[in-house]
């Protein structure tokens, strides 16, 4: 206890030691994280403004939007002040909070996707019954469920976590608080803690890629059964988008915090840190609304003024849903 009171802030290293290629990398990580704010805050504001959108997937995809801001800002923001002051130090009430953050909306991120997924399902497998099950109440329970147990997963692990002092060093070989360098400074016995780290990653990681998968196994079989081309290749583009973030969210973190490392893993480490923090929350805007139709719609229509975004009264989830079907009733008739 007495080595864990003089620790007041922790020393991160971060990327490199060249000055000038802290300057490339700090232009570069900024344009990225700026451009992920802006794309994200894009997406909840069309979302919300236009009718068209008001359905549980964009709703989905509105809090996935929230959550990616969120998460990318946990870690960036304090990463490029380091960068353009040279000063990397941090506090140790910083540290602590900052990895709390990173971790609970990262897990939040996993438990959101896998929500996506089974919408997906059910708007494919069970397209009948699809407003049914995916009403608002339903919809805003497992989003509250999602955060909820975010939050929830990584509190236990971070009170066990406060428990050990540090041995004196305050030396952190990374950009940001990740959890396996502060591991490395605690004292006593962490096997307890280690072992309870990896049991929550295997389940928020691998438990929520499980059901995902499942749920695509499904979808696939279900889109192999359409007699038409066209609606075969309709049926898997509205998944794409999120098979693709799915790929990339789930493969550098498991690569990151499942697989044992070997060789030069911290700089592999960052690298990979990178990718999950800048590039992953800037597919979201790009991946799920430039290969939308709806939503490029929508933001036509927004620079355009051709249509008034928003509308006082909140239409109705099935109400929007058969009158999208009665629109298409008409247009098969045509």
């Amino acid at each position: 206890m007495e080595n864990r009171t003089r620790i007041r802030e922790f020393l991160l290293l971060g990327f490199t030691e060249n000055h000038k290629l802290e300057i490339f990398l700090f232009c570069l990580i900024l344009i990225m994280y700026l451009m992920t704010v802006t794309g994200n805050i894009l997406i909840i504001v069309l979302t919300l403004m236009d009718f068209r959108l008001r359905t549980p997937m964009y709703f989905f995809l509105r809090n996935y939007a929230v959550l990616e801001i969120g998460y990318t800002t946990a870690a960036i923001p304090a990463a490029l002040i380091n960068l353009a002051s040279g000063r990397k130090t941090i506090s140790y009430i910083g540290c602590l909070s900052q990895s709390f953050l990173y971790f609970s909306l990262g897990t939040t991120d996993f438990f959101l996707l896998t929500v996506m997924s089974f919408d997906r399902y059910v708007a494919i497998c069970n397209p009948l019954r699809y407003t049914a099950i995916m009403n608002e109440r339903f919809c805003t329970l497992l989003v509250l469920i999602s955060w909820l147990g975010g939050f929830a997963v990584i509190f236990g692990q971070t009170m066990l976590f406060i428990q050990f002092p540090f041995c004196g060093s305050n030396i952190i070989d990374h950009f940001f608080c990740d959890n396996r360098p502060l591991l490395n400074l605690l004292c006593g016995d962490t096997r307890l803690l280690e072992l309870l780290g990896f049991i929550l990653a295997v389940f928020s990681l691998l438990g929520t890629l499980a059901i995902t998968i499942v749920s695509y196994l499904k979808i696939i079989s279900t889109v192999l059964r359409i007699p038409t081309a066209a609606g075969r290749q309709k049926a898997f583009s509205t998944c794409a988008a999120h098979i693709t973030v799915v790929s990339v969210t789930y493969g550098s973190c498991i690569s990151m915090y499942i697989i044992p490392g070997q060789g030069d893993e911290q700089n592999f480490n960052k690298v990979v840190a990178v990718l999950n923090n800048v590039v992953c929350p800037l597919m979201t805007p790009f991946v799920y609304s430039l290969r939308n139709k709806q939503v490029q719609d929508a933001l036509k229509d927004a620079f355009d003024c051709q249509v008034p975004l928003y509308k006082m009264q909140k239409m109705p989830w099935r109400l929007k849903a058969e009158a999208k079907k009665e629109e298409g009733d008409v247009e098969s008739r045509t």
